[in-house]
C-alpha cells in the first residue's frame, strides 16, 4: 500500500491491531484507530514526547531537522534546523532534549536556553561512530548504541571511517563515559524494564536479527545477556516498554505485511501487531495519560491510542 494512499480504517475495531495471542486483548480499544498525524518526511525516527507542553518532538534524518508536532493544534514544525543529523532523542530527569547526533557523532544535551553542550563525542581518544538511541536511567545515567549506521552515507549522516566497534556506552553523571557491551552487530533500540533491572538491545545486523536482554546489578554492569527475541525476516528498530513490561518495537520487513509495530510479552512471545503501510523506525507513548502510541514511520507520524502506559 502506498503511504500516500493511506486512509484510515471505516471500521472498528480496527483491523489494522492484530491480536497475536490473547495477552493483547487487554491493551486493545475497540474504538481506537490508527491515525495519520502528519506526512512528508524522507525518514523519520527518534520521538520524545514532551507532555510538559504537549509536543511531539522528532527527527527526520536525510532533511537534517527536527520536527516538532503540537497536540493542542495538531500542527507540524520545525524545532532545529541543521540538527547534525539527529536520531534518537529522549529527556534527561529534569527535562531537557538529549539527541543522538550522526552528523556530529555525538550526544548534545539542550540546555533550557536552547544552547547545545556536548556530553560525549569519543571513546579512548577515538570518535564515536553514529551514536543512534538513547534511554536514561533512574539514577541519571545515560545510555546510548554507537553502531556505525550513519558513516555509510551523506544520506542519513556523514560518510566516514568507523574507529571503534559498534558498543553500547553509559555516561554517569560526573561525566564518565563506559563501554558496557561492546562489538555488537548492529546496536540500535534500547529500553529498560519498568524495575530497570534488565535492559533490552536491539540488535539489527544480526542474522537472523534479533532483540537480547541483559541484567543490569546495582553498580549498572551487565551480566546473563539472552537472547529474547528471534526477528526472523522481520527488522526491529526502536523499542519501548509499557507499565507492564511489555515491549512495543518498530517493525519492518523485506515483504509486505509486517510494516508497523510488533509488541512481544515480557517473555519475548509475540501478542500483538499494529499494520502501518510504512516500516516504523522508533515510536513512543505520549498525551496527557502516556497512553497514546507515536510512531515515526518512514515518511509519516501515526498514533493510535492504546489501553496501557508507556513508563
Amino acid at each position: 500500500m502506498d503511504a500516500i494512499e493511506w486512509q484510515p480504517s471505516r471500521r472498528v475495531p480496527d483491523p489494522a491491531v492484530r491480536e497475536l495471542d490473547s495477552r493483547f486483548a487487554q491493551y486493545r480499544l475497540a474504538h481506537a484507530k490508527v491515525e495519520r498525524l502528519a506526512t512528508g518526511m524522507r525518514w523519520a525516527e527518534g520521538p520524545v514526547w514532551f507532555g510538559d507542553g504537549r509536543y511531539l518532538l522528532f527527527t527526520d534524518l536525510p532533511n537534517d531537522r527536527i520536527l516538532r508536532w503540537d497536540e493542542a493544534t495538531e500542527t507540524l514544525g520545525v524545532f532545529r534546523q541543521p540538527a547534525h543529523q539527529a536520531n534518537g532523542l529522549t529527556r534527561d530527569r529534569q527535562g531537557r532534549l538529549l539527541a543522538c547526533e550522526h552528523g556530529g557523532r555525538r550526544i548534545t544535551r539542550t540546555e533550557y536556553d536552547g544552547s547545545l553542550t556536548v556530553l560525549a563525542d569519543q571513546f579512548a581518544g577515538k570518535p564515536l561512530n553514529s551514536p543512534n538511541d538513547i534511554v536514561v536511567k533512574g539514577d541519571d545515567s545515560i545510555w546510548f548504541t554507537d553502531p556505525p549506521f550513519g558513516l555509510v552515507s551523506d544520506y542519513m549522516g556523514r560518510q566516514g571511517t568507523a574507529e571503534l566497534p559498534g558498543n553500547l556506552y553509559r555516561l554517569d553523571p560526573d561525566g564518565q563515559l563506559h563501554c558496557v557491551a561492546e562489538d555488537l552487530e548492529g546496536p540500535n533500540g534500547l529500553a529498560f524494564s519498568p524495575d530497570e533491572r534488565t535492559l533490552y538491545l536491539v540488535e539489527s545486523r544480526a542474522r537472523p536479527r534479533r532483540i537480547v536482554a541483559y541484567d543490569v546489578d546495582d553498580q549498572n554492569h551487565l551480566t546473563g545477556r539472552r537472547e529474547l527475541i528471534d526477528a526472523g525476516s522481520g527488522l526491529p528498530d526502536g523499542l519501548r516498554v509499557d507499565v507492564d513490561g511489555n515491549l512495543w518495537c518498530g517493525w519492518g520487513a523485506a515483504e509486505p505485511g509486517l510494516d508497523g509495530v510488533r509488541v512481544f510479552a515480557p517473555d519475548g512471545t509475540a501478542i500483538g501487531h499494529i499494520d502501518l503501510p510504512e516500516r516504523c523506525a522508533n515510536l513512543c507513548f505520549g498525551g496527557p495519560r502516556r497512553n497514546r502510541l507515536l510512531m515515526a514511520s518512514t515518511t509519516s507520524l501515526y498514533a493510535l491510542f492504546v489501553n496501557t502506559r508507556g513508563l
